[in-house]
């Protein structure tokens, strides 16, 4: 072998690793900033990802991803957001509610933020403008307090005799106001009587579901956010142990066997956050991509809590289910 040939299998020898490292090195990180468990968002979480994979973009291939959780601990939000600017990555994912998208705010006015929202971003502060959200920030809201007039119109229909709704809400939740006047004057407006009672931890159930009972509730709406997400099996077996017809915000109540629920759910505002993170990965900017909205509703009704509360589904209403759990 000439040495001419010899150093230049050398040198390609010795750069083989190099270029292992530096393909390696090319693998974007993201950082997915969770308020809730990852149980309680393992639906979110996999629509995220799945986001991501309509954009070409595969965990564990093309894609890292650096999972932070405060496990229902809105507190620990601020160190887990800046062990992610530290690290550093490329994009934050924040989802699991609006605590979590705030303390990515707070942490970087650099690093792109991708957030998941059931609020008006705009009304949260999250944003400057739907269309244009300026900053390092946009994402993708769902609407899920403003669908309460919905609600009741659709629990109205599986209970025609009723006479009292209530509404189960929290102080937790974010703009909560906003929902509470909507049940109420949608109620109003219809010749119903409304029931609001308020819950701020785990004990704070029982006692609010007697109460509803005690006051001859008919029909109940429980409140969308992130702090009921996590007790959505608690509220769906309370609801059947009053035997009160529940509605809730998402296929994740029905699933846990809640007899319906109605709303832009959580699954695609997440699946949307994916294709936004691909995007900026690929050089977009976040103050040029418009906050995504929900274009549909669904409505998921769960056959064996109608049966076992002893209810008949209107075939008008399971015409327009989107999903019948049987």
């Amino acid at each position: 072998m000439r040495r001419r040939d010899f150093i230049t299998l050398l040198g390609g020898a010795a750069a083989w690793p190099l270029a292992a490292r530096a393909q390696q090195a090319a693998v974007p990180v993201i950082g997915l900033l969770n308020a809730q468990t990852s149980a309680a968002n393992q639906y979110q979480i996999a629509a995220f990802r799945q986001g991501l994979a309509d954009a070409g973009l595969v965990e564990g291939r093309n894609l890292s991803i650096v999972y932070r959780s405060a496990e229902g601990d809105p507190a620990r939000l601020p160190a887990l957001a800046a062990e992610l600017v530290r690290i550093p990555v490329m994009v934050i994912a924040a989802m699991g509610g609006d605590a979590s998208v705030h303390a990515a705010i707070a942490a970087t006015k650099t690093i792109p933020i991708v957030f998941t929202t059931g609020s008006d971003p705009v009304d949260a502060g999250m944003v400057a403008s739907i269309s244009r959200p300026g900053g390092n920030v946009t994402g993708a809201t769902s609407l899920q307090n403003y669908v309460a007039g919905k609600q009741l119109g659709l629990i109205r229909d599986m209970v025609p005799k009723l006479a009292t709704i209530g509404f189960l809400a929290s102080p937790l939740v974010p703009m909560i106001a906003v929902s509470t006047r909507d049940i109420e004057a949608a109620a109003q407006k219809v010749g119903l009587k409304s029931v609001v009672i308020n819950v701020s931890s785990e004990s704070d159930f029982d006692s609010a579901f007697a109460q509803f009972s005690q006051q001859r509730v008919d029909a109940l709406i429980v409140s969308s956010g992130a702090f009921f997400n996590r007790y959505l099996d608690r509220m769906a077996t309370l609801t059947r142990r009053y035997a009160i017809p529940a509605i809730f915000i998402s296929r994740e109540y029905a699933v846990a066997g809640g007899l319906m629920s109605y709303g832009p759910g959580f699954g695609e505002s997440n699946r949307q956050a994916g294709l936004y993170v691909a995007r900026i990965l690929r050089g977009d900017r976040p103050a040029d991509l418009p906050v995504m909205q929900p274009t549909r509703s669904e409505l998921v009704i769960n056959m064996k809590t109608v049966m076992e509360l002893g209810l008949t589904v209107p075939p008008g209403l399971l015409a327009i289910a989107d999903e019948v759990i049987e």
